[in-house]
């Protein structure tokens, strides 16, 4: 015996199916974006705190501006 559409499962299911992929490549590609994005947000606070102490060693500022913004940037 065969079914509409030649399969067992019908049109409605393989709509479903389809439906199915979509939203599970979907999920994968937004968490994978979502743990790119973590992972930039972890390097961009290090980062700051870099280029202040190199600042600090340079000479550019002293050690009050030094401990003035790095108190800004622990509450950010």
């Amino acid at each position: 015996m065969w079914y509409y559409g030649g399969t067992p499962m019908g049109w409605g299911g393989i709509v479903m199916m389809a439906l199915g992929m979509i939203l599970f490549w979907g999920t994968l590609v937004v968490v994978g974006v979502l743990v790119l994005r973590k992972v930039n947000e972890g390097g961009r606070n290090g980062s700051a705190l870099r280029v202040l102490e190199e600042r600090l060693a340079r000479g550019e500022i002293d050690t009050d501006e030094f401990d003035r913004v790095r108190k800004t940037l622990s509450t950010r």
